[in-house]
């Protein structure tokens, strides 16, 4: 299967929907709680610089961001850690809104972004120091093709960051793959996504040549992280209903099919790679 959806009419609707509801960072992944009185704000902060632990980041290294959405992850790199940073979307609404950040907080010399999709591209060889995939290669049909690539970017010794809502394994793929809620999200949400187990992005990584670091479950934490979404969404619903009779509904319906998952038939889990040779 090739990759021909634009995924993603979700990811490009008006920045200011997803204002409404996400962190001011405008981070649309899981965000990591260290205390029971984390705001979402200081969670995703928080996962930030998780992944930046997880990346062996020093300072000034050359990032590669697929499916970079409204930049939180760039605009972070390039602000506290003065990375390099090249962000991959296919949705132009999301470059529009980074180049305004950018600019706004002084990076813009560090914060660069490209419209398309990370499979067809043509990217220098070796070139970065690190790759992050936060919840969009979930939106690429063809896995080994994706850390294959990864790891041609990435220098020798460089790190690869991936983070997925998974099936928790392959039966619960085989039950739940067709039902009506996965279809919606899909479908109505998406355009074209698909879940899988944790053991097909390992043998992945694996095949690519990639040596496996780290695993780890996340998965309570994104439960959390879409608690506090569903909140801001009830209470943001007058002023993102404005853009769309219904949106709000619609929005709710989707995050509560995915809370809804959590730890029955779905995971979220990071798994940090090395390109060791």
């Amino acid at each position: 299967m090739t990759v021909t959806a634009d995924t993603n009419q979700h990811y490009d609707l008006d920045p200011d929907i997803f204002g409404q509801f996400l962190d001011p960072l405008r981070k649309y992944s899981s965000a990591l709680y260290t205390s029971d009185t984390d705001t979402l704000e200081q969670a995703q902060r928080t996962k930030l610089r998780f992944v930046a632990d997880r990346l062996g980041l020093r300072g000034g290294e050359r990032l590669l961001d697929v499916g970079c959405g409204w930049g939180s992850l760039i605009l972070f790199m390039a602000e506290e850690f003065g990375c390099d940073t090249l962000g991959i979307s296919p949705a132009p609404r999301q470059h529009e809104y980074i180049a305004e950040q950018a600019a706004a907080r002084g990076v813009a010399e560090r914060v660069h972004t490209r419209v398309g999709h990370f499979e067809q591209l043509d990217l220098p060889h070796r070139s970065v120091d690190a790759v992050t995939l936060l919840g969009s290669i979930v939106h690429m049909p063809d896995l080994g093709e994706v850390f294959r690539r990864a790891r041609a970017v990435l220098r020798r010794g460089g790190t690869l960051y991936v983070s997925e809502s998974c099936f928790r394994n392959a039966s619960a793929r085989t039950a739940f793959d067709t039902r009506v809620g996965t279809e919606f999200v899909r479908e109505d949400i998406f355009g074209w996504g698909d879940l899988r187990p944790l053991s097909d992005l390992v043998t992945a990584a694996e095949d690519a040549g990639f040596s496996i670091i780290a695993v780890d479950d996340l998965t309570d934490h994104y439960r959390r992280t879409i608690d506090d979404w569903i909140a801001n969404v009830y209470a943001s619903a007058e002023r993102i209903d404005a853009h769309g009779p219904g949106l709000a509904a619609k929005l709710r319906h989707y995050l509560e099919i995915a809370n809804a998952g959590w730890g029955y038939t779905t995971k979220h889990y990071a798994l940090t790679c090395r390109n060791a040779r």
